[in-house]
């Protein structure tokens, strides 16, 4: 076999940009580049759908840094694929999408799963293109790496076609592309921000999800010591309401200046108006659109907006920054801590079931253990208390998405992320279906973690919406059966427990955490509703 085709120029772009794993699903359209890789030294994680390669890849740019590659093949699997896209769009992931497609020299004739796939992946991508030529394909794989990674970080999708991956590549292929690079903060502007703040009673920082990576939060506090006011970074789909942020809510009206550093001005910040009337503003963000939104949802309150990454702004910002002295920072961040001293004794009002806070809290010492551990938390009522209760040094969460069943893909990628430390992902009963069969994933490979389901046997998302808009006699449509979802991990050659009792839990989960095996720990759990949190 030639080892000058397409697909092996394409390897060898991956090779280059230090790609050293792909999460994958077989398919025909992408048998040549399986071969291209068999002796590549890449990583192949093959998986059993779709939508989990790029749930996986997410998870894994997120922990490392480096760009989540995803391949899957054309049609149908790009299709299924798509949808994961949009999580990892919302919670700004550099991740890049290869797809199979169908043959350049056949298009527009009926090829087999022939599809406009660039078309349906470009609302949830940076970038979304068909690779021309076989040429082409080592320059389209490097623009794409670059493309995720810069500006605002997040998805971009290729398709790869099969001629393109089969012919010889010409002498002379074309060499990589370049891309504009979004523009660094001038210091300059960092020290007219940083001036700027420093004119408020009670000045904030808001930032985006691309800033809540473990690198991320590390230079989220060392701007925060730099200026001696609060620096907050947000990445809930319920926005200010975030409960990994207590009490965060009720002190926005109370800020007079804020900076958002890539914070979009959209519903997780009530399109603006989470603020008192006489608040004023300051931007910066790498895109345009983002720009312009802010500037409708601001009007003349929006004194300034710069146009650069927020990673560059965050270092120009700590070195121009002089800090203030003052007690407004102590209040937000007790305010972020803070949590209604109920939850220190709430226990479930049935027999057999525990409160969410029986479930989560005991964990919190499992977490603690390890200066590397990983904290997995899907959408959701349950996945609201789990964010509310505990904390990790790394932390991976559906994000502004608000998309749910990710958490047991999230969980696979983390561990191939982080290999020795606790991974520990909350989902609900109801998305455990989601992709379940990811179990035997992770015991063919080897990549142990906790699954904490917790089981109410509903989607109680859906009946608390229903209990309060409908009345309790006009529910429908979110029941489920109190499966035993720990024989179904046991089956896929996982790890199985049953937890009826808060004295059974940490025990289960020691047992789970001992056996080596991905694992999941099914608690039967009372449905209550999400936290909220508020002070008097």
């Amino acid at each position: 076999m030639s080892k000058n085709r397409g697909a092996d120029a394409l390897v060898q772009s991956l090779r280059r940009a230090g790609v050293r794993r792909i999460f994958t699903l077989s398919g025909n359209h992408i048998m040549p580049l399986f071969d291209a890789l068999f002796d590549s030294g890449i990583e192949l994680i093959h998986t059993r759908h779709e939508a989990a390669c790029v749930h996986m890849a997410d998870a894994y740019a997120r922990l490392t840094g480096e760009t989540g590659i995803a391949l899957v093949t054309g049609g149908p699997g790009h299709a299924n694929a798509v949808s994961a896209l949009y999580t990892a769009q919302m919670s700004e992931a550099p991740v890049v999408l290869l797809s199979g497609h169908a043959p350049n020299n056949q298009l527009g004739q009926g090829s087999f799963q022939e599809m406009l796939q660039a078309e349906m992946a470009a609302p949830v991508t940076k970038a979304s293109w068909v690779a021309s030529s076989a040429e082409a394909l080592a320059s389209d794989m490097a623009r794409a790496m670059r493309i995720a990674q810069g500006g605002r970080p997040g998805p971009v999708h290729l398709s790869l076609p099969t001629d393109a991956l089969e012919s010889l590549v010409a002498q002379g292929s074309q060499a990589d592309s370049t891309l504009d690079a979004t523009p660094a903060l001038k210091s300059a502007d960092a020290e007219r921000i940083a001036a700027w703040l420093g004119q408020g009673a009670r000045p904030l920082v808001l930032t985006g999800p691309a800033t809540l990576t473990r690198a991320g939060r590390a230079k989220l506090q060392a701007l925060e010591d730099a200026l001696g006011m609060p620096v907050v970074g947000m990445e809930s789909p319920r926005g200010v309401n975030d409960p990994s942020l207590g009490a965060f809510a009720q002190m926005l009206a109370k800020a007079d200046r804020v900076l958002l550093i890539g914070k979009k001005v959209d519903f997780t910040l009530k399109l603006g108006k989470a603020f008192a009337t006489d608040c004023i503003f300051m931007q910066v963000d790498a895109e345009d659109v983002e720009i312009k939104r802010a500037q409708g949802a601001l009007g003349t309150r929006l004194a300034a907006s710069i146009k650069s990454d927020a990673f560059s702004a965050l270092a120009a910002l700590t070195q121009a920054a002089r800090a203030v002295q003052s007690g407004w920072r102590n209040e937000i961040a007790e305010a972020i801590r803070y949590r209604p001293a109920a939850w220190d004794s709430a226990a479930s009002s049935l027999p057999g079931r525990l409160h969410p806070v029986e479930v989560c809290r005991p964990l919190q010492s499992v977490l603690d253990r390890h200066p590397d551990a990983v904290l997995v938390s899907d959408g959701g009522e349950f996945g609201q208390w789990a964010q509310a209760c505990l904390t990790a040094p790394q932390r991976v969460i559906n994000g502004p998405a608000g998309a749910i069943g990710a958490a047991l893909p999230f969980a696979l990628g983390a561990r191939v992320a982080e290999r020795q430390a606790p991974v520990i992902a909350f989902m609900g009963d109801g998305t455990f279906g989601f992709h379940s069969a990811e179990f035997d994933t992770a015991a063919r490979y080897g990549l142990p973690f906790v699954l904490v389901v917790g089981n109410d046997a509903r989607w109680n998302a859906e009946y608390q919406i229903q209990l309060k808009s409908y009345g309790k006699e006009r529910l429908i449509g979110c029941e489920l059966l109190p499966s035993r979802y720990d024989t179904v991990a046991a089956a896929f050659g996982g790890h199985g427990e049953l937890v009826t009792e808060a004295g059974q839990l940490l025990p289960a989960v020691e047992r789970a955490l001992q056996s080596g095996k991905p694992a999941c720990v099914n608690v039967m759990m009372e449905g209550v509703p999400a936290p909220v949190v508020t002070r008097a």
